[in-house]
């Protein structure tokens, strides 16, 4: 008999596996190790969406099961969000979906509309879930460029002429995480008109929505385009926006059809968030948008001393435009260890914890992922940490001006 169970056989070894015994290692012989791998965020949620959760939570008939498809109060407050943010009107009955954030959402809609075999089209590098929720339910993965331009459009016409049976999804993820990537409208027109044209569906993760850099140029949604919820479901997260990571709030929105095969399958598997919890949540989203505008400008701020004070270090990072990370190349000298191997050295040499691009797909594996979940005095420690590895002398790396 088999060791490992089929489903169990389909995953590689998780890459983050091989960093926190190293992390926790060097914490227990007392390193003060600074961590940027994971982007948890660090700061608190706002005040008042924890007041309404208190308050909400001291009436006993908000103990009893919830329901899976969301609360009918946060499936109109994410409606309500979609039409003020991006001009999309949506219906909450049948288009809004509330999930245990985007992650469950997105694996359950892999395992709602994939059959063994299928074939889905996802970019490479991305986040893992967007490969792994297929993988798990049977389904191919077939690799698309993860930067949104020409060759993406090139590369998504041969994947779908060359693929056997053809494509039944596409996956977009702008903001990008880990690489930061943002796309315009355009681009998701001409993907959109393809998509459609071929009858291949869009999943878009959208958890970035609201972390970006450049106020003239927010993110947009998918959805703005014509007809694109014909094919199309999209994901949000409430985690970064209002940091609530523990809260487990996210939603899927959009094609009636997905939205009721997600809506099925998870009637099967939960009973929704805490009442509560879902309460606190539509408060958040009828609220006002400070908080929004205060977390944007405290990771804003972050971004600017990590590029600075890095490069000052020897190690220059590209400017993300958007996301709580920034997804920079391996310093040459270092570049053969690939980065894993590069990921291990940090911790050990310099106490600064990173993710190894390749946790994000094969051909990450030249990058690394650092996020912003310390305050900018710990940034900065890491830089001064790192500048020690790189052997850099004072005022080694070109410091990349910033923008936005």
């Amino acid at each position: 008999m088999s060791a490992d169970f089929h489903k169990i056989r389909r995953l590689p070894p998780y890459v983050f596996a091989h960093i926190d015994p190293l992390k926790a290692k060097a914490r227990a012989e007392g390193v003060d190790v600074i961590d940027l791998g994971m982007g948890n965020p660090d700061m608190p949620t706002p005040q008042h969406i924890v007041e309404k959760l208190q308050e909400t939570v001291n009436n006993p008939r908000t103990h009893r099961y919830s329901t899976s498809r969301g609360i009918p109060g946060l499936r109109k407050a994410q409606a309500s969000y979609y039409g003020r943010r991006f001009g999309v009107k949506l219906n909450p009955d049948t288009q809004v979906v509330a999930t245990l954030g985007s992650k469950e959402g997105f694996a359950n809609m892999a395992s709602a509309i994939t059959a063994p075999g299928d074939v889905v089209l996802v970019p490479n590098p991305t986040y893992p879930i967007h490969s792994f929720g297929f993988i798990m339910s049977g389904g191919v993965v077939r690799s698309m460029p993860a930067d949104p331009n020409e060759d993406f459009l090139r590369s998504l016409d041969r994947a779908v002429r060359h693929s056997i049976p053809k494509p039944i999804a596409l996956v977009l993820n702008y903001p990008a995480n880990p690489t930061a990537y943002t796309a315009t409208l355009d681009f998701y027109t001409e993907v959109v008109k393809y998509c459609k044209a071929n009858d291949i569906f869009i999943l878009s993760d959208l958890a970035y929505s609201e972390i970006y850099f450049d106020e003239n140029e927010p993110p947009p949604s998918v959805l703005q385009v014509p007809g694109a919820i014909d094919i199309t479901v999209e994901f949000t997260s409430m985690s970064k926006t209002y940091s609530m990571p523990g809260w487990r709030v996210g939603f899927a929105v959009g094609n009636e059809r997905l939205i009721a095969a997600l809506a099925r399958v998870k009637s099967y598997l939960d009973y929704g968030a805490f009442t509560p919890i879902q309460v606190a949540a539509a408060s958040a989203l009828n609220g006002s948008d400070d908080v929004i505008d205060e977390v944007r400008k405290i990771y804003k701020s972050r971004r600017d001393v990590m590029v600075e004070s890095f490069a000052r270090s020897g190690w220059d990072i590209p400017v993300p435009k958007a996301t709580m990370f920034a997804w920079a190349p391996i310093p040459a000298q270092f570049a053969h260890l690939g980065s894993l191997e590069f990921a291990k050295l940090l911790i050990q040499e310099t106490g600064v914890g990173v993710a190894p691009g390749v946790g994000f797909g094969e051909y990450g594996d030249q990058y690394i992922r650092l996020a912003f979940v310390e305050n900018e005095q710990r940034i900065r420690q890491a830089a001064r940490n790192v500048k020690k590895l790189l052997g850099s002398k004072p005022g080694a790396g070109n410091v990349v001006p910033l923008v936005g």
